[in-house]
């Protein structure tokens, strides 16, 4: 009896081709010029960490990054300080929380200070 193949699936969408994604960006420029997504940044705060920034310094980040099969939708974007968006890369929410964590219980401390 053959054994079953425990090979777990990649985590990653690599049956996307080159095209798919540019369409992803495409409308993610599209999504950044929209009225919605400027009032989204003028509150001036990122979602992760929720530290103020300046409107024009944050970034859209897909919380279902596009490398992971996630798309360009109003319920998949975020506004993150570049901060966040750089050390996220292409994580799932869940799979860095460890960090999100660490910046809370960091801001915490020096809030107690």
């Amino acid at each position: 009896m053959p054994m079953a193949n425990t090979k777990r699936p990649s985590p990653y969408a690599f049956d996307q081709d080159a095209s798919e994604i540019n369409a992803e960006r495409n409308k993610a420029r599209e999504l950044r010029a929209s009225q919605w997504w400027k009032r989204r940044c003028a509150k001036g705060q990122c979602h992760w960490c929720g530290q103020t920034v300046p409107a024009r310094e944050l970034t859209m980040d897909h919380i279902v990054p596009l490398a992971r099969g996630g798309k360009t939708t109003k319920g998949n974007v975020v506004p993150a300080c570049k901060t966040c968006n750089t050390k996220k890369k292409q994580l799932l929410p869940m799979e860095w929380e460890s960090y999100l964590i660490s910046i809370r219980q960091s801001a915490d401390g020096e809030n107690d200070a």
